[in-house]
């Protein structure tokens, strides 16, 4: 076996496939583009589904990629384990209806065992496969020279993830030697595929060709796929385990410097207490998630990927408090990581400035929620070891771990110290309950669609003529498609696919919706409605079509868009242009597109950006947006390759994957983008832009919704109307004196609520006296119950302030009913053995509403006013019960 690096063993995987024809496709963006199914790309061919599932049609059958990923299902095992990462790299070979199991098998022996390339001692491999997949075990064992004995059949070896597609699969496993081996040789996990340390699975590959169909169980029965696929995959993390003769994936080239470099902020050593080892562990994979993650543009957040982001961050933190680490350091670790993956991903090292300060913040966040967690840990064990209990509440230990992000095994630690165990059962309880309400959320969304044969199949030429025309005379019907499959003719009353020689209706694309319209005979008699149109998987556009009379293939027709509809979406397209350079123009920084929605009435635009975008700022890109329609710009385009786009000042859009030939939208000279959408002539034409609302979509994201031409001055009647509405109602002439109106009320309103704050404060004072001389006793507790009407919280509270300097009782509710709502208080002077929280609870469900607060002091709001007299009542009957 060769001496390789992480980063040689990267570039052979590649290399050799190129070898074979394959194209090498560069690591995709951690956040999946146009696929709700994931949060995260998680392996290798979760960036090519679209190749796998038929949608499109790839230019290259065979690719190969080393593709970031990130899997977060199992966060809590990272460091606990030898190889549980949440950030890895997944190096896979793909072949999309091209080459089948007699390619691939010989290709992964020869890449693993050649002199050449890897040169593993053929000796050292061991294969599964599916029992009744006779053809693999026999191409293992004939064409490769396979050792015998070598090849185990395990009844697991099935790709199968539910309806869609399937098949067998092989796995490859390396024999690390004894000196790794855990379990005694008759263990019945110790054999390459079991659950042991020796054998170590090195490579799987995929056979997918069987579509599991819905009701079907037994995968004898499963269809065959229309295209035979192979998808594979190999960590390169424990690979490199393998050549760097590691213990586990910690001790290699991809995570030590990383370790070096806690090794010195924390004075510890790695390698010398197993339990200090899972926090260097933690903290080295956490960084490397963190830093990948912000560098494609997620940021911490409350939901979603951001809420990952937090929650990793946070538990590197935490882990750093174990190795005595006090001041904020991983923003030290981010040009570690980019030093160690250079190689591969230059962009870390370019994006560390923007890195940093991120991780940064986040630090100095969670370094106050760390002193408030440890603050409710410290009460908890006090309320225990009050309680003469010996363990921790295990809903305790959960709402420490998902609001403040305290690990387990920090709680069970601090705990241990207190002389308390934690229940741990409740609390894997409660993270279960959080995983299905999680699984529930997300929904019944599919990892991967089936292939469509007839549409995947389908060759003949369709040239896209609606840049130039919006009608096309005597184009020519060249495939119907009718419920999936290739037909001759749709009668009249079906829906069908069709393809034409030459069209000019607008696929569906880059946020853009389709154009819509109608085919008509050569005398100008309607034939069918379009109603959609979509890029087919070999990128000829397949329009839906209504049928009102039969059409035939080869049949001679006439194609119109509806222009109405048409110019709206392309004045709107237009002005998302105007928008996504008016934006970075105004705020600048990192700002990209992260999504958009070009509809006829109005334009959806995303960006990624921190916090709300100011309405002061909104003013002035509303203005820098309706400047550029005032200036009357032209529009125009050219067809170019890449290179000399991008000397043209051209911006390409995030995500987006060009073709050798792009072309090149040019507004004026205010802005060039890549684009292959309709537009307006000229900037003129959209007579007016208005932004409907900004908000945020997630952690970092931004969305602006905005209206042209006559939606947006439909827009401005609207508010106009409310103006003149709420000047009628305000009584003013002149819709000028609407604002000092509206002003002069308010003041009023505040003076009269200061009137009203007095009175009522007086009142309080005033109704003191009568209320405190009916003091009653329950449970061995003087308590005092009273109902002030129209009282306002801060009335009630005053009353509380009394009550405490005169002493007058243990505790005291109060309630009132104000402006149809019911309000209690409750105050005690015992707070350690009556918890005014605990009062409010134990009565607010009288009044349908609920509360709480500190033990001192706590307070509660409720629909019900009528139940106010049951909840005072309450009272006695609670305090009886301590």
């Amino acid at each position: 076996m060769k001496k390789l690096d992480s980063v040689q063993i990267r570039q052979m995987f590649l290399d050799f496939f190129q070898s074979k024809g394959h194209k090498i496709e560069p690591s995709q963006s951690l956040i999946p583009k146009d696929d709700p199914s994931l949060l995260w790309i998680n392996s290798g061919v979760a960036t090519l589904k679209k190749y796998f599932d038929g949608s499109v049609v790839p230019e290259n059958p065979r690719m190969v990629n080393a593709q970031k990923s990130i899997r977060t299902n199992d966060i809590e095992n990272v460091g606990h384990t030898a190889r549980h990462h949440t950030f890895f790299e997944m190096l896979g070979n793909f072949s999309v209806g091209d080459y089948f199991k007699k390619e691939v098998i010989p290709w992964a022996w020869e890449l693993l065992t050649s002199p050449e390339w890897y040169a593993i001692e053929p000796e050292k491999l061991y294969v599964t496969y599916y029992p009744r997949d006779l053809e693999t075990k026999k191409l293992w064992e004939a064409q490769t020279g396979f050792i015998a004995g070598h090849t185990v059949a395990q009844e697991d070896n099935f790709w199968d993830i539910g309806e869609g597609p399937s098949g067998p699969d092989t796995e490859i496993f390396f024999d690390r030697g004894p000196k790794f081996q855990n379990l005694p040789d008759r263990d019945p996990e110790m054999y390459p595929g079991g659950e042991n340390e020796r054998y170590l699975e090195i490579w799987n590959i995929v056979f997918s060709q069987f579509n599991h169909l819905p009701g079907l169980t037994d995968n004898r029965k499963y269809p065959e796929l229309p295209h035979k696929n192979i998808d594979t995959g190999m960590g390169l993390e424990r690979v490199v385990s393998i050549f760097e003769n590691a213990p586990t994936n910690f001790e290699t080239d991809l995570f030590l410097p990383i370790i070096k470099k806690v090794e010195m902020l924390s004075g510890k050593k790695y390698g010398e207490n197993q339990q200090q080892d899972i926090s260097f562990k933690v903290i080295a994979d956490h960084i490397r998630t963190v830093t990948f993650a912000i560098s494609d543009g997620a940021l911490p957040g409350n939901s979603g990927r951001g809420y990952v982001i937090r929650r990793l961050l946070r538990r590197a933190v935490m882990h750093g408090q174990k190795l005595g680490i006090k001041e904020a350091f991983l923003s030290q670790l981010v040009p570690i990581v980019g030093q160690i993956m250079q190689s591969y991903y230059p962009e870390i090292l370019k994006n560390q400035d923007k890195i940093i300060p991120v991780v940064q913040a986040e630090e100095a966040r969670f370094s106050k929620t760390l002193t408030a967690g440890l603050t409710l840990l410290n009460e908890y064990i006090k309320n225990t070891k009050q309680q003469d209990r010996k363990q921790l509440s295990g809903q305790n230990a959960f709402k420490l771990f998902d609001t403040y992000g305290f690990p387990l095994e920090l709680t069970e630690e601090q705990a241990a110290d207190a002389g308390l165990t934690v229940d741990k059962k409740a609390f894997e309880d409660e993270m279960k309950a959080q995983q299905d309400r999680a699984r529930t959320a997300q929904g019944k969304l599919k990892a991967f669609a089936v292939q469509n044969a007839a549409l995947m199949n389908l060759k003949v030429k369709s040239e896209y003529v609606g840049w130039r025309h919006t009608t096309v005379a005597a184009a020519k019907i060249v495939a119907i498609i009718v419920n999936d499959s290739s037909a001759d003719a749709v009668l009249a009353g079906q829906q069908a696919l069709l393809v034409f020689d030459k069209t000019p209706f607008y696929a569906e694309m880059g946020g853009q919706v389709a154009d819509h319209g109608s085919i008509n005979d050569r005398n100008g008699h309607l034939l069918a409605h379009i109603t959609d149109v979509q890029n087919a998987p070999n990128k000829q556009h397949i329009h839906t079509v209504q049928a009102v009379a039969e059409l035939k293939i080869g049949q001679i027709v006439d194609l119109q868009v509806d222009m109405k509809r048409h110019i709206a979406v392309s004045k709107n397209h237009t002005a998302t242009h105007l928008l996504d350079q008016t934006l970075r123009n105004i705020i600048g920084g990192d700002i990209h597109q992260a999504g958009s929605l070009v509809e006829p009435n109005y334009l959806r635009f995303d960006f990624t950006h921190q916090g709300p975008v100011k309405q002061a700022v909104l003013d002035q890109i509303e203005e820098q947006v309706n400047r550029q329609i005032e200036a009357a710009l032209p529009i125009t385009w050219v067809e170019t390759d890449i290179a000399s786009a991008k000397k043209l000042g051209a911006v390409a859009v995030f995500g987006e994957k060009y073709g050798k030939k792009v072309r090149v939208v040019s507004i004026g000279s205010f802005n060039k983008e890549f684009d292959g959408g309709t537009h307006a002539n000229n900037t003129s034409e959209l007579g007016l832009f208005k932004i409907v609302s900004e908000s945020g979509i997630g952690a970092g994201t931004r969305r602006i919704e905005a209206v042209t031409g006559r939606d947006a001055f439909n827009l401005f009647k609207t508010h106009e109307r409310w103006l003149q509405e709420t000047a009628s109602i305000l009584g003013t002439q002149k819709l000028d004196d609407v604002t000092d109106k509206v002003m002069a009320l308010q003041n009023e309103l505040k003076q009269e609520r200061k009137q009203i704050a007095s009175l009522a404060a007086k009142e309080a004072n005033d109704s003191s006296d009568s209320i405190f001389k009916d003091v009653r006793q329950a449970g061995g507790y003087r308590y005092v119950t009273a109902e002030i009407n129209h009282q306002t919280i801060d009335g009630l509270r005053q009353i509380v302030d009394n009550w405490r300097e005169k002493q007058v009782s243990d505790v005291i509710v109060l309630a009132s009913e104000n402006q149809g709502k019911a309000l209690l208080v409750a105050a005690s002077a015992k707070a350690k053995e009556v918890k005014a929280g605990d009062i409010v609870k134990a009565i607010s469900s009288k009044i349908q509403g609920g509360g709480g607060g500190r033990p001192e002091f706590a307070q509660a709001g409720g629909k019900n006013p009528q139940g106010i007299k049951q909840a005072l009542a309450a009272v006695s009957p609670y305090l009886e019960s301590l």
